[in-house]
């Protein structure tokens, strides 16, 4: 309904409308006016870049910030030199996030210097964090617009005002209870999409700053979300990822009349829809009634990202986790005995505040005991505002770094034993794209989430064909289409 809005007869002369997302369509229709009259000064249309540099819910913002875009007329810039509007969706779940949007605002600052005209944006995680804008105030005063996570859906606001003035716009709010999701979304591949369902997050994990800089759990409307799906699945979309911070705790704020696994069960019936993920779960959430959705599903796929964090019960606790290392393996096995050929894949930080040798054991006890597909393994990353930034026993990075090396090593061992067990099998594969080393290999994705790189023509892309898996290489497999 909403992509249908014709923006050229909108009347950009009267009052903006007060209701959402009408409103942001009326901004649209305003930038427009901008866009044409900067392709009649100068015989072109504008560029736009626009850089994700988060999670997989970045990665949908960043989606909305191009549609936004495309629909008022810009065009994609491939890199920041050629853009005239420049526009980076920052994280800041670790510091070396932070760090990397700083240094390549040293780039930008010289790329405006030869083009004054350049607009330059900054949204996302990191402008939520205290002393953000405060430094980007007073050292990079050449930024032309500042805005949060909570108030994204005004992009096209915004936009207006930084194009109409030469300063500094500065939009953050502390927190909202609105959910606008009726905008022009640009999808980077387009038989896949990710879907929010929720936004915010109530955990309060000790190490975490996402719930002061994404705020409280909002749920969206299930009719809201099974609808989009089915756009989504008539413009040729097969597989849904539906995103959240807590996905499992969908439905609880506001109090719905449908759970997860309920949505689950409803987004299955839609026709079209051949492949169904999820991110994230939170292991204290998850239900015996997910785990049995999920097993007589033949469209969710056979992979759980099921963040363990550590496998030490004193730490889980220091975290802040809910749960301990004996409740953790027992889901697992719950899982695993209702889904023996499931993908679990994880998170694990080592060197938490008071972290000792031998809760790096622990860890490594559950990571030989699970047998991890994969673990995304991270340091311990100090976020000012969170407990855990004020916690004693801070742990030195050069033991960080000892814990780290032997995680990384178990996990490295288990999960290539773990991969290795679907060779000679034949399973079928969303094929993505054309790989990018040997153009004559195609690159498939696997229920499970292992890839695979076999000989095609690039006419599959987006197709599930079967794939005979030949060849593990470690991770990945080699293989030939079966016919």
């Amino acid at each position: 309904m909403y992509n249908e809005i014709d923006l050229d007869i909108i009347d950009i002369n009267s009052e903006p409308p007060t209701e959402e997302p009408f409103r942001q369509y009326y901004f649209m229709a305003k930038c427009r006016r901008w866009v044409k009259d900067f392709e009649q000064k100068n015989g072109r249309l504008p560029k736009s870049f626009v850089l994700n540099m988060g999670c997989q819910m970045n990665a949908r913002d960043s989606e909305k910030l191009s549609g936004i875009l495309r629909r008022i007329g810009y065009i994609p810039a491939e890199e920041e030199e050629t853009a005239d509007f420049c526009i980076y969706n920052t994280c800041t779940v670790r510091d070396n996030a932070d760090q990397r949007v700083y240094g390549r605002l040293g780039h930008l600052n010289s790329l405006k210097k030869k083009k004054p005209s350049m607009k330059i944006a900054l949204c996302g995680c990191m402008m939520q964090e205290p002393g953000t804008v405060e430094r980007i105030r007073r050292s990079y005063r050449f930024v032309d617009l500042v805005f949060g996570t909570h108030n994204l859906y005004k992009f096209a606001e915004l936009l207006a005002d930084a194009l109409e003035q030469d300063r500094m716009i500065v939009d953050i709010w502390e927190g909202t209870d609105a959910i606008v999701e009726e905008l022009p979304v640009e999808r980077k591949i387009p038989f896949k999409s990710g879907i929010n369902i929720m936004f915010g997050c109530n955990n309060f994990c000790s190490y975490c700053i996402v719930p002061y800089v994404r705020g409280r759990e909002r749920s969206r409307n299930p009719e809201d979300i099974l609808q989009e799906i089915s756009a989504l699945a008539a413009d040729g979309v097969v597989e849904i990822m539906l995103l959240g911070q807590n996905v499992n705790s969908y439905g609880k704020n506001p109090k719905g009349r449908m759970n997860f696994a309920g949505l689950l069960r409803e987004a299955e019936k839609i026709e079209g829809i051949r492949r169904i993920r999820f991110m994230t779960s939170h292991p204290k959430d998850l239900s015996d009634e997910l785990i049995r959705v999920m097993a007589e599903s033949d469209k969710i796929c056979r992979h759980l990202h099921l963040p363990l964090q550590s496998g030490s019960t004193r730490i889980l606790g220091k975290m802040n986790r809910h749960y301990t290392k004996e409740q953790y393996l027992s889901l697992v096995e719950r899982i695993r005995g209702a889904m023996p050929d499931i993908a679990l894949t994880t998170d694990i930080i080592v060197g938490f505040p008071g972290e000792t040798p031998e809760d790096v054991d622990e860890t490594i006890d559950v990571i030989r005991r699970v047998e991890f597909d994969n673990a995304f393994t991270f340091l311990y990353s100090k976020r000012t505002g969170t407990p855990a930034a004020a916690m004693e026993n801070q742990v030195e990075e050069s033991v960080m770094k000892e814990g780290f090396d032997r995680v990384l090593k178990v996990v490295q061992d288990t999960a290539r034993k773990r991969v290795a067990l679907l060779a000679g099998r034949t399973m079928e594969a969303l094929v993505e794209e054309r790989n990018g080393q040997d153009a004559s290999l195609l690159t498939g994705r696997l229920s499970n989430n292992t890839l695979v790189h076999f000989p095609g023509d690039p006419s599959l892309i987006g197709q599930i064909v079967p794939v005979s898996l030949k060849e593990y290489k470690g991770f990945y497999y080699l293989g030939e289409r079966s016919l």
